[in-house]
């Protein structure tokens, strides 16, 4: 007999989409490859370790998601939410720990895969969504801003954080703009980028021959050339040279110790990775009109962290902006994400120099086009059309994550989304009398009985509010919710006891039966007819 997790895993190969367009996933790849390199430099600098530890992750992430994550076209590699993560442990205890801590971080969501605890990211509301993507629009676009500022050395993470959220605000402020022809090259090299991403699709046959993104860059990198013109490139940032990554365990005691150090850090890395990855996989399947595997994505993410805590690499999770290019580029298949991976290892061994020449005014433009298509413009229209309170969680996720972190961001949202519904929970419950022909009064509960509704409940329901004595209130249209609601109901009990009344309950639905069932032992609350605890 085969069991469950077998053909679970069957499944999984039979919907395993490598690529429907080798070509188009191929290209789309050299594309955001082109792309990763001064992203995972420059989060390497956000974490204070090597640029080539931030490389090394890049193709580890984005080969092994890639090849056993969630869904396919999107890219995973070194990001800032988990680089600013990072950086105290690095700090305070030296890169090894760091290592070690990538090890435990991805056991963490490898376990969080298997136990199917992704299917959470379906409580994440549309409102934090838009939020979410709206503010990582924006934060790609600051981020872009330090693209115009003069730096050198390892202060040039500061220009091309894409994807952190916690230092993209500060751009607008710590002042370091380029004057005179430096800005106005870098200016006009990245809008002609734009227009060339906007203008080469809508030329027949010519736009489907090359991704447009790509296209630019090799025009771009032709037109500085050979005008000779004196802009930032990406050698700029580091050189991108390197060798194979080789296997190293980390240099760290393996005592109760290390754990207690490494363990907060594993949590928070694991947490960020986990939410960012699985909100970029929600916004693909959207764009893609598809289904992803959460569960899966877990799985691929953690195992990608465990190597990389095996082969000197900082980790990551997913990158919407990466993931946007190679949407756009075309990319829809497995093989997009690994044919990135396979080229930016490439460029390591062997194209570094060539790779360094390319002018990041390029690069700039193609992100400054990737905010254009991920901000929801849309939803500067719903802003007025829905309720103020959804609205309000829209500004402020986008707000967060702008000012502080996306994850933090879309943990607050949740949150306050939460609450906003518990609270439009708890006005809806009511009770509605009735005079019947014969004389007497039926009593009806309408809402939702729980921990937020029960002050109301107790309210509406004293005993000197009904005439009887003996007070049956029918449920058909309520629901008993939680622990609270039992609590509420025998406090009330109590009180019509104390004056001689009773109060009971019909029509109870088959999961309220059952809480009231679970709760009998300790809680004296009578149900009309106790043969409905028979209901199935």
């Amino acid at each position: 007999m085969i069991s469950d997790s077998k053909i679970k895993l069957f499944s999984f190969f039979e919907n395993y989409n490598l690529t429907n367009n080798p070509k188009s996933d191929i290209l789309s790849g050299l594309t955001v490859a082109l792309a990763l390199v001064p992203e995972a430099i420059a989060f390497a600098f956000v974490a204070q370790i090597a640029p080539i530890a931030g490389l090394y992750a890049a193709f580890f992430l984005g080969l092994i998601t890639s090849a056993v994550g969630g869904r396919s076209g999107m890219i995973s590699g070194a990001t800032g939410a988990t680089a600013v993560a990072m950086v105290g442990l690095v700090v305070i205890h030296g890169v090894e720990y760091l290592f070690a801590a990538l090890v435990l971080t991805g056991l963490i969501q490898i376990a969080t895969g298997l136990f199917k605890l992704g299917k959470f990211i379906k409580l994440v509301p549309y409102t934090v969504m838009l939020g979410f993507v709206n503010g990582l629009a924006i934060v790609i676009f600051l981020a872009q801003l330090g693209q115009f500022k003069i730096f050198s050395g390892q202060n040039s993470h500061q220009s091309v954080d894409a994807d952190e959220g916690h230092s993209a605000i500060d751009v607008l402020f710590s002042g370091g703009w380029m004057e005179g022809s430096n800005l106005l090259i870098m200016i006009g090299l990245t809008a002609l980028t734009m227009l060339i991403i906007w203008l080469l699709p809508k030329i027949p046959k010519v736009g489907k021959v090359i991704p447009a993104p790509l296209a630019s860059i090799i025009l771009i990198s032709g037109v500085a050339l050979a005008l000779n013109l004196d802009t930032r490139s990406v050698g700029d940032l580091a050189s991108v040279s390197g060798g194979l990554p080789s296997f190293h365990i980390p240099s760290v005691p393996l005592n109760f110790s290390t754990l207690l150090i490494i363990l907060p850090f594993s949590l928070t890395i694991a947490g960020i990775g986990i939410i960012e990855s699985l909100l970029t996989l929600t916004l693909v399947d959207e764009i893609t009109d598809t289904k992803g595997n959460p569960n899966q994505e877990c799985v691929g993410q953690g195992i990608a962290n465990f190597v990389c805590g095996f082969f000197k690499a900082m980790g990551g999770c997913a990158m919407i902006g990466q993931t946007m290019i190679n949407m756009e580029s075309g990319g829809r298949g497995r093989l997009s994400g690994i044919s990135s991976a396979i080229f930016l290892l490439g460029f390591i061994l062997f194209f570094s120099t060539l790779i360094e020449m390319i002018p990041l005014a390029a690069l700039t433009g193609i992100m400054m086009m990737v905010v254009i298509g991920t901000f929801a413009w849309p939803s500067l229209k719903l802003l007025t059309k829905i309720p103020k309170l959804d609205a309000f969680v829209i500004v402020l996720v986008t707000a967060v994550t702008v000012a502080q972190d996306l994850a933090i961001a879309v943990v607050i949202g949740v949150l306050v989304s939460c609450l906003v519904h518990a609270w439009k929970s708890s006005q809806q419950i009511e009770i509605k009398t009735i005079n019947n022909g014969d004389g007497s009064k039926s009593h009806f509960l309408n809402g939702v009985l729980f921990f937020g509704s029960v002050w109301k409940f107790k309210n509406i329901i004293l005993p000197h509010r009904f005439e009887e004595k003996n007070v049956i209130i029918d449920c058909s249209n309520a629901k008993l919710a939680d622990s609270s609601a039992l609590e509420a109901i025998n406090s009330q009990i109590s009180k019509y006891n104390k004056i001689g009344k009773t109060l009971q309950f019909k029509n109870l639905g088959h999961d309220s039966l059952r809480l009231v069932k679970n709760a009998k032992p300790v809680l004296d609350i009578k149900v009309v007819s106790e043969e409905e605890y028979k209901t199935t």
